[in-house]
């Protein structure tokens, strides 16, 4: 995340500041916290828990904030790419699984679309909720209603709906099963006070280091990213073959077949 538009906004003494004090705090934290209380550890244990126990392979992070939209875009390279490994530190094959396909988006646009999959599909899938106290416009009752729902969603993954529960409502015997929810859906709700620039600073670097206490525990090097060069690689071999196709191709038949296709039809 750039730091030019808070600086043109806030100017540099503020901004610089909250950011010493939000990468301080967890920092610190991690380091002197017993364990109880030490937030990115027992988060980064909660993942490797959900992971290597219950098969979780992602995690939905879901702010109820709408200028956090793109928080989980960019969540997505910091644990991805960090901990997306398959050999451990010394070179031998990890014997579990690492990292988690993080993905998400605001929780009030999800609510419509992939919350259906978290309630009641067959995927576990532990979920993140990001919320906040005070916003930072006049909407009258709308923050409230915002954050109900965001709790809502917490409480109805949690404890879910029983079949009793559901018939004691009146509703006919054939949609019992399909409005009941199993509940005991894993959620970690983040609620702070405002989102400012320190708050936004203090959530980056808890999740930073969440993700290194993971790499920790999995033994992997989080702070490379080999994974992303043979692509690249591929990718400058192949430009320079669009316009000069070689004779003797030595890429697969399937990638052969689509670079003979883009060549004919790029100009068409």
């Amino acid at each position: 995340m750039g730091g030019r538009p808070l600086l043109a906004r806030l100017g540099h003494r503020v901004v610089a500041d909250d950011r010493h004090r939000a990468r301080a705090l967890p920092r610190a934290t991690l380091r002197t916290a017993p364990l109880e209380r030490n937030l990115p550890a027992l988060l980064a244990l909660l993942d490797v828990w959900y992971a290597n126990f219950f098969g979780a392979a992602s995690r939905a992070v879901l702010p109820y904030d709408q200028h956090l939209a793109r928080f989980p875009a960019y969540l997505q390279q910091l644990d991805m790419e960090s901990n997306g490994k398959g050999v451990a530190l010394d070179g031998s094959p990890v014997a579990t699984d690492t990292g988690a396909i993080v993905w998400g988006g605001p929780g009030t646009d999800g609510q419509h679309a992939f919350f259906q999959l978290l309630h009641q599909g067959t995927r576990l899938v532990p979920v993140d909720f990001i919320g906040f106290c005070r916003s930072h416009h006049a909407l009258g009752g709308h923050h409230d209603l915002l954050m109900a729902n965001c709790f809502a969603q917490s409480e109805a993954l949690a404890f879910g709906k029983t079949e009793a529960e559901v018939r004691a409502e009146g509703v006919s015997e054939a949609l019992v099963p399909h409005r009941s929810f199993p509940g005991n859906r894993p959620s970690t709700t983040i609620l702070a006070d405002a989102l400012t620039p320190s708050v936004l600073g203090a959530l980056i670097a808890l999740y930073e280091h969440r993700v290194f206490v993971q790499g920790t525990i999995w033994g992997v090097n989080s702070f490379d990213q080999w994974g992303v060069e043979l692509g690249k690689a591929l990718a400058g071999q192949i430009a320079g073959e669009i316009d000069s196709p070689p004779s003797d191709s030595d890429h697969d038949a399937s990638t052969t077949r689509l670079l003979a296709r883009y060549r004919e039809r790029r100009t068409a």
